[in-house]
């Protein structure tokens, strides 16, 4: 069968004057229009595709890439609004639809939203919808504490930042660890910190501490010999002042520069950390 808003491998069965027409192992067809055709595309070759629904509800191939696949979730700009909702791009000659129901706060034209994309069972059609929270699971969690993980942040609360979690989960980045430009829209790597008590998710947007400080070390040995051996920074520099010259914690930081204290490889005084050069 067709997979209707994903990438589909498919064997190219006819050439007509309108397209191509693919087929899948079932003998299910497809076409694929004219203008996505190249000289390269032979009967029986097999090509990968992406299947949609056009503007009269058949479904039609692509080559083009889409900025969004169904059962994932993307920032995309709207593009148009009607009476009956509203039209995202994403990348597609026909435009994403975003029904009123599924916004969680009326679109404008020339805004961008964090949507989720399925396929709606009653209609058969390609809907998208901002009410993320009901597309999120988090009873059955894919990761683990110390992990690597793909972030889209989708919402900025009191306590910090909702992000997805590779596209799948539910996380929070607190505010108070955040010590650089971040927006919804944001695609991130990031890792979990901590599992909470319901499978709550705490992401941080650096690895633990205990990981960083070598190559945090290293990073501050660099930039003090680019310096001519001085940084104007100290346990008294505000974390930001801090994050925004080494792009480190002020935490991270301060176990980093003890460590090059005790191997005699800096000196810290008032105005900053020197390096020590031996003779």
């Amino acid at each position: 069968m067709l997979f209707i808003g994903k990438y589909n491998t498919l064997t190219i069965e006819r050439v007509t004057s309108v397209g191509m027409f693919l087929s899948d192992v079932e003998g299910e067809e497809v076409l694929l229009p004219n203008q996505y055709l190249t000289d390269e595309m032979k009967v029986e070759d097999t090509i990968k595709v992406f299947v949609y629904l056009d503007s009269e509800d058949r479904p039609v191939a692509t080559t083009e890439t889409p900025k969004i696949i169904r059962n994932e979730f993307a920032f995309l700009q709207v593009k148009d609004v009607s009476e009956h909702g509203a039209f995202l791009d994403w990348g597609l000659i026909k435009d994403l639809f975003v029904p009123f129901r599924e916004q969680s706060v009326p679109m404008e034209i020339g805004e961008w939203h964090v949507v989720f994309l399925y396929l709606d069972q009653k209609s058969s059609r390609l809907i998208a919808s901002t009410k993320i929270d009901r597309f999120l699971e988090n009873d059955r969690l894919t990761v683990k504490e110390g992990d690597e993980v793909e972030l889209l942040i989708w919402q900025k609360t009191d306590l910090g930042y909702n992000a997805i979690v590779n596209q799948y989960h539910k996380g929070l980045i607190y505010g108070n660890e955040v010590f650089k430009d971040l927006k919804v829209g944001d695609a991130p790597k990031g890792y979990v910190k901590k599992i909470r008590p319901e499978n709550k998710l705490d992401i941080s947007l650096q690895k633990s501490s205990s990981e960083q400080i070598e190559p945090a070390a290293q990073h501050i040995l660099d930039e003090l010999k680019k310096e001519s051996g001085f940084l104007n920074l100290s346990d008294h520099s505000s974390p930001e002042d801090i994050y925004k010259r080494l792009e480190m914690s002020k935490k991270v930081f301060k176990k980093a520069i003890g460590g090059l204290y005790k191997t005699g490889t800096i000196r810290i005084a008032e105005d900053g950390i020197y390096l020590i050069v031996e003779d």
